[in-house]
């Protein structure tokens, strides 16, 4: 006691006498106290996840996020809304990436940006966030479609599939069937034109985009062609079966069946020219059904949605579309982003999107789910197509291939180009994208 009571003494005298010390003294009694109040506050503030989503997809998402953080009071979900296009979102991605440490935490993705963002290490490996008796509750399709070299970098909360909507009631009054072949399509539209019961037999979307890819993916599969072959990197344009399939889309055009403009249409433009009453097919995703059969359109009721159609003896192409959510390599917060990405994947959630967006589930038993089937009647015929759908080429340079064959696709159908020339160029950059 009296040792402490002499060190408390000299520590005393040495304090007034030193004015160095009494200045570093308080100073570090100050930093303690700070530390001591900021380090409890600090404790109590949720993580902030970012995550960028495009602005016509966010409607469903904020009652989603609000159930998500009342069942995780410590983690707050930060939607920043993006452009309308999805190659928009995309670059947006890149460029943080490319610019240093993304602030996004989680990545909605679109289902052909896997390969190049996990090949540039932008993704981490969440190849273990389910265990495999889980994982196997997915579509094939999308579960694959989140992977590169064997590994799984996102897991699918939405599919999409390329699909034929038909006015049943145009092609009754006619006493015709839907079409399964490429020319029962142009004969079923020639027929309906002839009759004045339709202005345009066929519209699909032949801009210069990504949904011209999707387009070309469906009949390229449909005629038994194929794009590029992601094991060999062999690539198949300028074969014969994908010539024939340029021609087949031409000539839709050429003939009338297709509108002339049909070459700057995206899904909307064809959504709505197809809801207004007055054209016999449309090539669109299933998204197109709440819309095409809401209480105001002339068309309600008197839709049907089939398979694409395809050449004799071949298999039908559905253009494996989606999205899904990754986590950021640079993000500070993996645990929390894991998460969010196995809740936002739930089959709860995923029933809940589905109402709300009109999405089609990831998860094979909503298929089967008794709400769902009454709102979306074509869920048993969606769900095959689902099991073996048409994958784009799965490659790190995948980007850069779909911008070469949307721009040798439009030459033709601007009427630059001949089929045989656009696709002679386009295997041949192609080529020479891919090193070969």
């Amino acid at each position: 006691m009296e040792m402490l009571q002499e060190y408390r003494y000299r520590f005393v005298q040495y304090w007034r006498r030193s004015r160095t010390f009494r200045i570093i003294s308080s100073l570090v009694a100050f930093s303690l106290t700070a530390l001591l109040i900021v380090l409890p506050l600090r404790a109590q503030q949720p993580v902030v996840l970012s995550i960028l989503i495009p602005a016509p997809d966010v409607k469903p998402f904020p009652p989603v996020i609000a159930e998500f953080e009342r069942q995780n009071p410590g983690i707050k979900i930060n939607i920043v809304e993006g452009p309308n296009a999805s190659n928009l979102v995309e670059d947006l991605y890149s460029s943080a990436f490319l610019l240093g440490d993304s602030p996004y935490d989680l990545l909605n993705m679109d289902i052909t940006w896997v390969p190049k963002f996990a090949a540039a290490g932008w993704l981490q490996d969440i190849s273990d966030i389910l265990p495999q008796s889980e994982l196997d509750k997915f579509l094939q399709g999308d579960i694959e479609g989140g992977k590169y070299k064997g590994r799984l970098y996102r897991l699918p909360y939405r599919t999409d599939v390329g699909m034929l909507y038909y006015r049943s009631d145009l092609l009754q009054q006619a006493g015709l069937k839907p079409p399964e072949t490429f020319q029962d399509l142009i004969q079923a539209s020639q027929t309906v034109q002839g009759k004045n019961a339709a202005q345009w037999g066929y519209v699909w979307q032949g801009r210069q985009y990504e949904g011209l890819s999707a387009v070309f993916t469906e009949v390229l599969q449909g005629n038994g062609g194929f794009w590029i072959n992601p094991q060999t990197n062999e690539v198949g344009l300028d074969r014969p079966e994908s010539i024939e399939v340029v021609k087949f889309l031409v000539s839709t055009i050429q003939q009338g069946i297709s509108p002339p403009g049909v070459n700057t249409y995206i899904e909307e433009d064809t959504r709505r020219l197809f809801q207004s009453g007055n054209t016999l097919f449309m090539r669109n995703w299933p998204y197109a059904w709440d819309l095409l059969n809401g209480n105001e359109s002339p068309v309600r009721g008197k839709v049907g949605i089939k398979p694409m159609v395809r050449a004799p003896n071949e298999r039908s192409g559905a253009c494996q579309g989606g999205w899904g959510l990754g986590i950021s390599s640079t993000t500070r917060h993996p645990q929390e982003a894991r998460k969010v990405v196995q809740f936002m994947t739930s089959p709860e959630i995923q029933k809940q999107l589905s109402i709300a967006g009109a999405y089609l589930p990831t998860r094979r038993a909503l298929y089967n789910d008794k709400e769902l089937l009454q709102r979306y009647e074509y869920f048993p015929l969606v769900l095959n197509v689902l099991e073996n759908p048409a994958l784009r080429p799965p490659i790190a340079q995948y980007a850069q291939a779909s911008d070469i064959l949307q721009r040798y696709l439009n030459a033709v159908l601007s009427g630059q180009s001949s089929p045989e020339q656009a696709m002679q160029a386009a295997a041949r950059e192609t080529r020479s994208l891919l090193g070969a």
